[in-house]
């Protein structure tokens, strides 16, 4: 699957799934623009694209922030000239319930995870139309589809996004552009590496993820990459709407029971 000629604007795309999803398309051929809040990893995720042979640019943004989501975006288009697709791969995790979790917090997540998804669709749709199609791809999660405890506003957010992706495939399907979620199980970024450090033993948390998925593993970035890769491209024109898991068996199992050999 080759993206020559093709333009992909990446919001997350300094670090984790996204910089994963930056990485593959730009060596298939993309101009590849990245939206990320961590400006010292944005840059050398930019840089290491270049010295590949790649092309991309890096802008620090605060997707929850629309006018700076829209900069960005016109000056992607000012760059490469066009854009083709929207990777939507921001976010961001905090741990609470309906009762314990802040205010803040809950704004936090929702404005990051949610918000910031809507503000790179209203900012880049009209860039999609004008090329007379596009597709959309949001990174969402298993708990999109499922949950565990004490992941209120994640939980909400992932959700929040299938049910963007879905309005969006149905209100622009007549303008070819397409619309899909990828929902991952765990994948072993720095996200995943922040959450295991809350643990006593972050050890045992691996062990633990290794453990709930029957592929007895985790994921690679790059593994969830090849699939948004996929959906971004034109060998799957006719799929839309569609909420993909990436999960290595994860939600297959009756009552998430660890696998045994």
């Amino acid at each position: 699957m080759r993206f020559d000629e093709k333009t992909v604007i990446v919001t997350g795309g300094a670090l984790g799934i996204g910089q994963a999803v930056c990485e593959l398309l730009a060596e298939r051929g993309a101009n590849v623009a990245i939206l990320d809040w961590d400006e010292t990893a944005g840059n050398e995720t930019c840089e290491k694209i270049k010295a590949n042979g790649g092309q991309a640019i890096f802008q620090k943004v605060n997707v929850a922030d629309f006018e700076a989501v829209q900069n960005a975006v016109q000056n992607a288009d000012k760059t490469f000239g066009k854009i083709n697709s929207l990777i939507v791969s921001a976010g961001i995790q905090r741990y609470g319930t309906a009762v314990s979790t802040p205010d803040e917090q809950w704004e936090e997540v929702l404005n990051v995870n949610l918000k910031g998804a809507w503000n790179l669709a209203k900012a880049g749709i009209p860039f999609l139309q004008a090329q007379g199609g596009g597709t959309i791809v949001n990174v969402s999660s298993v708990q999109a589809l499922a949950t565990q405890q004490n992941v209120l506003a994640y939980t909400v957010s992932k959700h929040g996004l299938v049910g963007l992706t879905r309005s969006m495939a149905m209100d622009f399907a007549k303008e070819n552009i397409r619309a899909n979620c990828v929902c991952p199980g765990t994948v072993d970024t720095p996200m995943l590496k922040w959450a295991a450090s809350l643990d006593p033993n972050p050890g045992s948390v691996y062990d633990a993820c290794n453990a709930m998925h029957p592929l007895g593993r985790i994921a690679q970035p790059r593994e969830i990459a090849e699939v948004v890769a996929f959906l971004a491209h034109e060998n799957s024109s006719f799929v839309t709407g569609a909420v993909w898991t990436v999960d290595g068996g994860l939600l297959t199992q009756i009552g998430g029971v660890p696998q045994t050999n």
